[in-house]
């Protein structure tokens, strides 16, 4: 079971922007899209660096490091070298808080 922790508010998530938070021990990326938040493992399945230190656009994380890309809402991967998906985290917006819930076994 997991419950939602509130990780920042949407004041401090730029548009088309994204930062790194860590949710039950694990790192998170929240991102900001197209009027949108998700969150998902900040973690790049191909090469383990954070993927809040990429690039948000059209609903997708750059990696910095190779360019793998991932989708926000699937965490599936939309660009090579990733072949591999990372988890996504349901979000809710309460005012301007927002909230991200991890499980703790992830």
């Amino acid at each position: 079971m997991s419950d939602f922790q509130r990780v920042c508010s949407l004041s401090e998530l730029p548009d088309d922007g994204v930062i790194g938070v860590e949710v039950n021990g694990q790192p998170v990326a929240v991102a900001r899209t197209g009027g949108e938040v998700f969150a998902l493992r900040d973690v790049c399945s191909h090469a383990e660096v954070p993927l809040s230190e990429g690039e948000i656009y059209d609903h997708t994380v750059e990696c910095w490091l190779h360019g793998s890309c991932f989708d926000l809402r699937t965490g599936q991967p939309t660009g090579l070298p990733a072949t591999e998906p990372v988890p996504v985290y349901p979000v809710k917006i309460e005012g301007d808080d927002v909230y991200v819930a991890v499980d703790k076994e992830s």
